[in-house]
């Protein structure tokens, strides 16, 4: 299943914000990480950050799109209900 990220680098500390929603209506998962976006620490801190969360291996989850963007689309082995139980229910 793909699903979007909005990445915070440097945001303080490691941690999975919730779903908001972007200009387009789309839900979209925040994180934030406390790495750098240099020299793509912050992509391995955010795949880190998910894979823990989704109870799968790192390398199970893809980076699709956005890999210097902030606005990321990974994909993971997992269903619908997986990602609910980890990350909670998308906005309306």
């Amino acid at each position: 299943m793909q699903f979007a990220v909005r990445v915070t680098p440097k945001g303080g500390r490691d941690a999975i914000d919730g779903w908001i929603r972007d200009e387009a209506g789309r839900p979209v998962l925040k994180v934030r990480v406390s790495a750098a976006a240099s020299d793509g620490a912050a992509n391995a801190a955010v795949i880190v950050l998910l894979a823990k969360a989704l109870k799968i291996p790192k390398s199970a989850l893809t980076l699709v799109a956005g890999q210097t963007s902030r606005l990321k689309r990974f994909e993971a082995p997992v269903g619908e209900a997986e990602l609910q139980a980890a990350f909670g229910l998308p906005p309306a």
